[in-house]
């Protein structure tokens, strides 16, 4: 696995996905390896069929939201140093686990799942969240020499769709028209596994029917013809000569997929005006919420693996460098009703045993720490030592020594905390620390996929954690 340097910018980031893309669609791709079927079969008892990450883009800071400490309520002249907590906590289900004031709902549904109070983030040199948001969706630090495969897609690959109409990876929420959009592409992607295991997109649920219908102002007949000559197009362009036979059949068949997909009644899936009135307000929050809404229908219908996001956008979201404490007040209203309501649907619906919901983000946030105590790295963000503006009262700066995970259903261990972080500054991971790689090969477990599971790629063995080295966290595994 190539190592980052240190002063790695968005533009070598962007350029080396560019290449590892090129040099996944050129000849010598691994077609071998999916024609010998390489790689570990050894059976795994699977507790889990579907997937749904629920994925707070920015930076979710954890003092804030599922592991408060002591609270400093805001006063000017306030020294900044003082303060570790800007929100009062309140209790949950659990016995002595307290959230932060504002996520009351997910509190209530906490003896459903487990708590990881000690996910600790990669050392990446100056933090760019995509990043760390690239390392956290495919278990590799970029750049690679290769395109990886976006967790969603390993999954959808190994186990198939449930459904043969509705896509096996779908993506809700995140556009592409922003900041960094191109750097988030970079993991949007099944990779050298091919393009009908990518993500079917979904930018916008509340318009959701639209993604799976001809444009607006096209008949069916016509667009059935232009999907017939784009098929053409792919089958006999010249740039097939630089790309390999087995891609380019995996792109006419993910086109076919979202063919039948539109000529399905299962489209109305993605239709939330379906959804009773009483069921569409309680998760409607905004778009997570109603994000969260379509993961639900779509979790009924046989979806494999979906992502909802609150999306990222540099500066806005969890994205917190300055307004700190009202903005994590708004994303509070967002994510607190829809999360807690998904798992009382599922749990009422008898699915929620076989559906591993994971809540995560890419790192945390502290107010005076850059990254992590003993490897501080660029500072991004001015906070006054004294504080006299509300917009300084909050986290701001990226911490990756101690961060929030929660995981319900799918085998998961009921009404459980792991690991555990400081009470003081610098709130960094002091019990059961866990890496990216652990939580990868704990879904991984969950779904029956063996962690010596790998592709033959450039020549040598590709696997779902790197070197197949991932190891389950076998404590918050209910069946392990």
């Amino acid at each position: 696995m190539a190592s980052m340097n240190r002063d790695w910018s968005r533009r070598r980031f962007l350029g080396s996905g560019t290449a590892a893309a090129l040099a996944t669609m050129a000849a010598g791709s691994p077609i071998p390896a999916f024609l010998s079927g390489c790689g570990s079969k050894k059976p795994v008892d699977a507790t889990a069929d579907t997937v749904i990450l629920l994925w707070m883009a920015g930076g979710m800071a954890h003092t804030e939201t599922f592991d408060p400490k002591a609270y400093t309520p805001f006063e000017t002249g306030l020294e900044a140093n003082r303060v570790l907590s800007t929100f009062p906590s309140i209790p949950t289900a659990l016995d002595g686990i307290r959230f932060s004031e504002g996520l009351s709902s997910i509190g209530k549904v906490m003896d459903r799942g487990t708590l990881i109070r000690s996910y600790v983030a990669a050392d990446l040199g100056h933090i760019l969240h995509t990043r760390h948001q690239y390392h956290w969706h495919t278990c590799y630090e970029p750049p690679q020499s290769v395109l990886a495969p976006h967790i969603g897609a390993w999954i959808a690959k190994e186990k198939g769709p449930m459904n043969p109409v509705i896509p096996a990876f779908i993506d809700i929420g995140q556009r592409f028209t922003v900041g960094e959009g191109e750097e988030l592409k970079a993991f949007h992607s099944a990779g050298f596994l091919g393009s009908e295991y990518g993500p079917f997109m979904i930018p916008d649920p509340s318009i959701g029917l639209e993604s799976v219908l001809p444009p607006a102002g096209m008949d069916i007949k016509r667009f059935e013809r232009r999907n017939r000559l784009y098929k053409e197009l792919v089958d006999n362009s010249p740039l097939g000569a630089h790309g390999s036979d087995y891609q380019r059949e995996s792109l006419i068949r993910s086109m076919e997929q979202s063919y039948r997909l539109l000529k399905s009644p299962e489209a109305e899936a993605f239709d939330l005006s379906r959804e009773p009135k009483s069921s569409y307000d309680v998760y409607n929050t905004g778009k997570f919420g109603l994000g969260c809404l379509m993961a639900k229908r779509l979790a009924e219908r046989g979806a494999r693996f979906i992502s909802v996001t609150t999306e990222y956008v540099p500066f806005f979201g969890f994205d917190t460098h300055e307004n700190g404490h009202t903005r994590m007040a708004d994303m509070k209203k967002l994510i607190d009703a829809p999360v807690a309501q998904l798992i009382l649907d599922l749990e009422k619906s008898g699915r929620l045993d076989r559906t591993l919901i994971i809540l995560a983000s890419e790192f945390s946030r502290d107010m005076m720490v850059e990254g992590r105590p003993e490897l501080k790295v660029q500072e991004q963000v001015r906070q006054p030592d004294i504080i006299t503006e509300l917009k300084h009262y909050g986290m701001h700066r990226h911490f990756t020594d101690g961060c929030s995970v929660l995981m319900f259903g799918g085998g998961i261990r009921k009404g459980y905390a792991y690991g555990k972080t400081a009470d003081e500054r610098p709130c960094k991971t002091i019990e059961k620390p866990v890496k990216v790689d652990q939580l990868h090969q704990t879904i991984y477990q969950a779904l029956g996929i063996p962690a010596d599971l790998n592709y033959e790629v450039e020549g040598r063995p590709f696997y779902t954690t790197p070197d197949g080295k991932g190891q389950a966290i076998t404590e918050i595994l209910s069946k392990a």
